[in-house]
């Protein structure tokens, strides 16, 4: 007798990737890590929506809504993931003067500028003019999330370095959201890299060279999901537990306040007690 499992690769990477993601959502609602973190709930929130939505509609909407649909929401999340850098960076480096910040952030800026620049062919600025705007959505959503992966090894190598100085160490929140979207955005820019050269050199002679290509293909799309459930887990564990000196600093102030509250009622006391002496001795 023979086990027969129903469900292949995709839908098992499917299934955890969707479930990691509503996780990490109850995970930033419950520890009340939304008011600090506001663009990483929209991001990991439209994320899990994409993830639904690929699944309820595909076969069921005709083939030009669809592509709309998917089209907007990727132009839409490359935003919010620009955000997040942008809310990982100030969160790290608020504490920096101005005008480092300024030049902090113009660098990394032209790092993403020159590699999105040199990365992949760019359209003539005249077919760019003159395409249909779900085509141009399109080129704007795949450039957008490049230059989002980009940033996120940017600023994440520099909250890495520069974070414990800056009040952004290793336990901190910031840093372990940061060092989560820099391995994602490495192993994404890593898989893609290899599978462009792969479909540069080898040209497949037969249907068994094509096959073969095909599901190398399928085995570096299935890794790097792999890598992105692993991301997944990482930020709902890291998420989940509060920081070491946020708490030590909560019970100190406690103490501080429970000691000052004693001593206030210590100096209270004193003080009726001699008010009744004085008026015993009036008397």
């Amino acid at each position: 007798m023979h086990f027969h499992f129903p469900f292949n690769v995709l839908d098992v990477l499917w299934a955890l990737t969707f479930a990691a993601h509503l996780v990490v959502l109850v995970v930033l609602i419950g520890r009340d890590r939304v008011r600090t973190f506001p663009w990483f709930t929209a991001s990991i929130t439209l994320v899990a929506l994409r993830l639904l939505t690929s699944r309820m509609l595909f076969g069921r909407l005709p083939q030009v809504t669809l592509a709309t649909i998917f089209i907007l929401m990727a132009a839409v999340g490359a935003f919010l993931s620009l955000m997040v850098v942008v809310e990982l960076a100030r969160r790290a480096f608020g504490r920096v003067k101005r005008v480092s910040w300024l030049l902090g952030a113009l660098g990394v800026i032209a790092v993403g500028a020159a590699v999105l620049t040199f990365w992949g062919p760019w359209p003539a600025w005249k077919t760019i003019s003159t395409s249909p705007p779900l085509q141009l959505g399109q080129l704007l959503a795949q450039k957008g999330m490049l230059l989002a992966d980009i940033e996120n090894i940017a600023v994440g190598l520099l909250i890495v370095l520069l974070g414990r100085s800056t009040g952004a160490g290793f336990r901190s929140k910031t840093q372990q959201i940061a060092i989560g979207l820099m391995t994602a955005s490495i192993c994404q820019l890593g898989m893609q890299l290899i599978w462009e050269r792969i479909a540069k050199t080898v040209v497949p002679h037969s249907r068994e060279e094509y096959v073969h290509v095909i599901g190398l293909r399928d085995r570096l799309f299935n890794t790097n999901n792999v890598v992105y459930i692993v991301v997944l887990v990482w930020w709902i564990v890291c998420l989940w537990i509060d920081e070491k000196n946020s708490s030590q600093g909560s019970v100190v102030s406690d103490q501080r306040q429970a000691a000052e509250s004693k001593e206030g009622a210590e100096v209270r006391a004193t003080e009726l007690s001699s008010g009744i002496d004085e008026a015993g001795t009036r008397e």
